[in-house]
């Protein structure tokens, strides 16, 4: 490749050649031929290059000296890159045909000339014209001169320009190389722009999708605007409503103040009252803790005085209760022999011999009972007996629930002071021992166990503003053919309970379940429990006849933080096994009915020779105790000592066909009645490992 300025040099060394015009005087003949002597050049542009089309070199050739030579002298100057010429001939045209005239034949035409002269003479027209040949000729003659010399002048550019054309082709070789590694370049920049493309579409997908999900977030935005605005009119509403409330609170604000101003007037004569309140505050909470010291010292005063009054009514009590007649007399079961039927009895009140003439005549104090039987003598005749019988109390048959508890409630207080307390009722069969203890299933007929488990807890919760705490537990135990069992408990009947007696004077028993007791209703469930597990059967005397004895035992144990004090009672709550005469009551017919009252009554008595050697030992200390003549009595032998507070309920039938029964049983009470025991003894709680 030729850089500019190289090309402009080469074009500035060609040599001038002759115009066109000049080229028609000097070639009248047309020698030089019919176009201007031009070098042709080309140019290409390729990437950011020119190239000059190289020129392909002339070779040198002879001097002119024919027409054929002058012929192949014009190829030749075609061939290369010299403009080509025509030659033309110098002799115009002889015989018919254009001739180049050389000096030969020159010469030749002047010496055809000169002979043809000779020999004829020339006419003017072609003297003239000989004339103008001759003119003609000098003219070419010069004319071939200086072709020559252009032809000499060519030659030398031929030779310069085939110099040029070998530097362009190597130009040209380099440029090629240039053009390939371009190529090359070229190729890999496409290669890089496909890349560049390819990476350009995944960004505009890429874009795409982010532009599509900016315009879900737009539309979701676009959304959320309308609703802001929806949002903002709405609370522009509420504001101007605001607006209107918050003039009526600054009224009711500048209200306010007036009352503030007002209350603060007043707080500060509360602050004065307050601070006399502190002062009297602190002398009353003074004053509270003294009465305090005082109430506690109180309650140990009441409970000191509580029991003076109990020892002076008598450790052993005996209150006597006569139930009321029955308006029709359940069926009984008659024995006869082996064979059980059914009968039903009369009215009592319509009874063969009637209702039994008893009599009460303390309206005051309700202590003493009258009994009054016709007896007929060895002669004959009838002799009134009249037997008056005094006790602790005395219970009329029209007498409630609620009266007797009465009663009795101040020995349940004396359980939750400290102490041992036995209440027992005995009586023959039919006489209301189990309606006594245990109760009907109205509130109005509750016996003296619910109603007494119920008042164990009512004053325990008061004594709870006292700083006393209490703990109860409650076992339900049946002493049958001298056999104990547990009526609460899951063993059979192969079980075997033991009496155990510490030198504390608590009594436990083997093997039998203790339930701690949370509340009355619970204990009313445990009772339900106990009485269909009870051993009954029927005899003449009573349908429903008990056939053991039942002990609910409830242990009550205290506690007093603020004076430390603690305290354990027991209360023993039992029902005996009604007294009775095997011949009234049929039982010598049947051998499980005889040996269920052989038991009984052995039971009893033992209970009765208790009682006696009790009242003997007070007079004697060395009088011996037989409490192990009877499980009933070893069982309650710690609540019948002198360690504990005792009351027997003596239940009486008012049927005149029952009067010799319940004259033994009033017999048996006024000997129970008349027993001094010893000052009962207040038990300590013992700490549980």
């Amino acid at each position: 490749m030729l850089p500019s300025n190289r090309k402009r040099k080469a074009t500035d060394e060609l040599p001038d050649l002759p115009s066109t015009k000049s080229q028609a005087i000097l070639d009248p003949i047309g020698l030089l031929g019919d176009r201007p002597t031009t070098l042709r050049t080309s140019s290409r542009s390729r990437i950011g290059t020119e190239a000059v089309r190289p020129v392909k070199p002339v070779p040198s050739r002879p001097p002119l000296a024919s027409s054929s030579s002058a012929n192949t002298h014009n190829r030749e100057v075609r061939a290369g890159s010299a403009p080509p010429m025509k030659a033309r001939p110098l002799g115009g045209i002889l015989n018919g045909k254009r001739t180049v005239p050389d000096a030969n034949q020159a010469k030749t035409t002047t010496i055809r000339t000169a002979s043809s002269t000779s020999s004829r003479t020339l006419t003017p027209v072609e003297a003239e014209g000989l004339g103008q040949v001759k003119q003609q000729v000098s003219s070419l003659a010069t004319i071939l001169d200086a072709d020559r010399a252009t032809v000499a002048d060519l030659v030398a550019f031929r030779s310069k320009v085939e110099g040029e054309l070998f530097s362009a082709k190597s130009s040209d070789a380099e440029t090629r190389r240039g053009m390939i590694a371009a190529a090359d370049e070229l190729d890999d920049l496409k290669r890089r722009h496909t890349r560049q493309m390819q990476d350009a579409e995944e960004e505009r997908l890429r874009k795409e999708r982010e532009l599509r999900t900016a315009t879900e977030a737009l539309s979701g935005a676009m959304d959320d605007l309308t609703r802001e605005r929806e949002t903002t009119r709405t609370l522009k509403n509420a504001l101007s409503e605001r607006a209107n409330s918050q003039l009526l609170l600054e009224s009711q604000v500048a209200a306010l103040q007036a009352q503030c101003s007002a209350l603060s007037s007043e707080k500060d004569a509360q602050a004065s009252s307050k601070s006399k309140l502190a002062l009297n505050l602190d002398s009353a909470a003074t004053r509270i803790a003294e009465l305090e010291n005082e109430l506690r010292d109180a309650e140990t005063l009441r409970r000191k005085l509580h029991n003076q009054v109990q020892e002076l009514k008598g450790n052993i009590r005996v209150f006597c209760r006569v139930r009321p007649a029955l308006r029709e007399d359940p069926p009984l079961l008659l024995i006869a022999g082996a064979r059980l039927t059914f009968g039903v009895l009369a009215h009592e009140k319509n009874s063969p011999e009637g209702l039994a003439p008893l009599a009460f005549p303390d309206k005051q104090e309700h202590k003493d009972i009258v009994v009054s039987r016709s007896t007929e003598t060895a002669m004959g005749a009838m002799r009134d007996t009249v037997m008056p019988f005094s006790f602790d109390r005395v219970f009329e048959p029209q007498s409630s629930q609620a009266d007797v508890f009465e009663e009795i409630s101040h020995l349940t207080q004396s359980c939750i002071d400290g102490y041992n307390v036995c209440i027992f009722a005995y009586g023959q069969t039919g006489s209301g021992k189990s309606f006594t203890m245990e109760g009907g299933a109205t509130d109005d007929s509750r016996g003296m166990i619910p109603r007494a488990v119920r008042h164990v807890f009512t004053v325990s919760e008061g004594l709870k503003k006292k700083g006393w705490s209490y703990k109860m537990e409650g076992q339900f135990l049946e002493i049958y053919n001298e056999t104990i069992a547990d009526l609460l408990g899951k063993g059979g009947e192969n079980t075997k309970h033991e009496v155990k007696h510490d030198k504390g004077g608590r009594t436990s028993v083997t093997d039998v379940v203790v339930y701690p007791l949370r509340s009355p209703d619970q204990v009313q469930k445990l009772l339900a429990l106990a009485q269909s597990r009870r051993t009954v059967h029927a005899t003449l005397m009573n349908e429903r006849s008990s056939r053991s004895h039942s002990v609910f035992t409830l242990r009550i144990t205290g506690t007093n933080e603020g004076t430390g004090e603690t305290c354990e009672g027991c209360l023993n709550l039992v029902d005996l096994a009604g007294s009775e005469r095997l011949k009234d009551s049929g039982a010598a017919n049947h051998k499980d009915r005889l040996k269920e009252t052989q038991a009984i009554n052995k039971s009893l008595s033992a209970l009765g020779d208790v009682i006696a050697a009790l009242g003997e030992k007070a007079a004697s200390s060395e009088k011996h105790i037989p409490y192990r003549n009877s499980q009933l009595t070893y069982l309650l032998q710690n609540s019948l000592s002198g360690n504990s507070k005792t009351l027997m309920f003596v239940n009486v039938s008012p049927l005149g066909a029952h009067l010799n029964e319940s004259i033994c049983s009033l017999r048996f009470a006024t000997k129970v009645n008349n027993t001094t025991l010893g000052t009962a003894k207040k038990q300590a709680a013992r700490v549980s490992s």
